[in-house]
């Protein structure tokens, strides 16, 4: 028995050396970000700005590779399968996961199957209308809404965006039902919306800003619970009586399942020390981009973020019928 316990004791140990060793060496060659979207969207952006300065912290080459497709679900099978020693990790976001595990026929669980890295910057939503709409602050959109469910056109930048399920928490919060018209992009929505075709629509804020300062049309809320840097004046959608109107587009990085802790946290480090630069801090806040604090930037913290916003959701989508297969 004695003799037993101690080969298991030599062979954990064996083990536990060969982890540290691996750690200790990582990175020895390039790391791959699979970005699950082409290339040119706001989640291809994102890592494409982190790269260089990654390289320089980690000594290793960074390499974006766009696997687009089925809304993203490629890309993610991808790095599902892939050999968790992380040189390969994925950019993803709130619709791969989380709403894909609503909507989609995945082969890979978007919680089992992937290893929490880091949150990385993201952009809240706000709502938006045409110019000329009556109502002039969201607790008066609500009053219009409610008297006018017939005639209402709300735009959204397709099925299964954040502006599809920001357009239908809408409904629910405000216990009414109009017609949700479903665009192939956030672009064409908007040009709709500056044109006065539709009342209104929701997206990122990044999206509107330009436009609500100039007059071309109206922003009622941020629909966060803070508001943002770039735009005070704009209040909170539980300020301006609608509380826990809440969409956002968060962005993290995830490894496939297995990843050795060390690794991930090796990732984590070079990442956290990227996002305190004041170069970088100030390149973010320029793109309307909201940083993370310390605290959310732990694997820990992006899972508790992504099991929120599942229980949230979920129910939500399916409630409401939405797939996307």
């Amino acid at each position: 028995m004695k003799s037993l316990i101690s080969a298991l004791v030599v062979a954990l140990a064996c083990v536990l050396g060969v982890s540290s060793a691996f750690a200790d060496t990582y990175p020895s060659k390039p790391i791959t970000i699979v970005v699950p979207f082409a290339p040119g969207g706001a989640t291809d952006v994102l890592p494409r700005l982190f790269a260089e300065r990654l390289q320089a912290e980690l000594g290793t080459p960074i390499v974006i590779e766009n696997v687009s497709g089925a809304g993203g679900t490629i890309g993610m099978q991808r790095v599902a399968r892939a050999t968790p020693d992380g040189y390969t990790i994925v950019c993803g976001n709130w619709t791969t996961f989380v709403s894909n595990g609503a909507i989609m026929k995945t082969s890979y669980d978007v919680v089992t199957d992937f290893e929490p890295v880091i949150l990385l910057p993201g952009n809240s939503h706000v709502i938006a209308a045409r110019k000329d709409l009556p109502a002039n602050n969201l607790a008066e959109l609500v009053t219009w809404l409610k008297a006018n469910q017939d005639k209402v056109s709300m735009a959204t930048a397709g099925v299964g965006t954040g502006g599809h399920f920001g357009a239908v928490l809408l409904q629910n919060l405000t216990h009414t039902e109009f017609p949700l018209v479903h665009y192939r992009g956030g672009g064409p929505a908007l040009a709709d919306l500056l044109a006065g075709h539709i009342d209104l629509t929701t997206n990122q804020a990044t999206v509107f800003l330009p436009y609500m300062r100039n007059g071309m049309l109206k922003v009622f809320a941020v629909l966060a619970d803070h508001k943002l840097a770039q735009a005070p004046e704009i209040p909170t959608a539980d300020e301006a009586g609608l509380p826990g109107y809440h969409v956002s587009n968060w962005n993290g990085f995830w490894a496939p399942k297995g990843t050795p802790k060390d690794v991930v946290a090796k990732l984590n480090a070079a990442v956290m020390k990227v996002l305190a630069d004041p170069a970088m801090t100030q390149k973010l806040l320029n793109l309307t981009y909201e940083i993370p604090s310390v605290d959310q930037q732990t694997p820990a913290a992006l899972a508790k973020i992504q099991k929120d916003e599942i229980e949230k959701w979920w129910p939500i989508i399916k409630a409401a019928k939405i797939t996307g297969n």
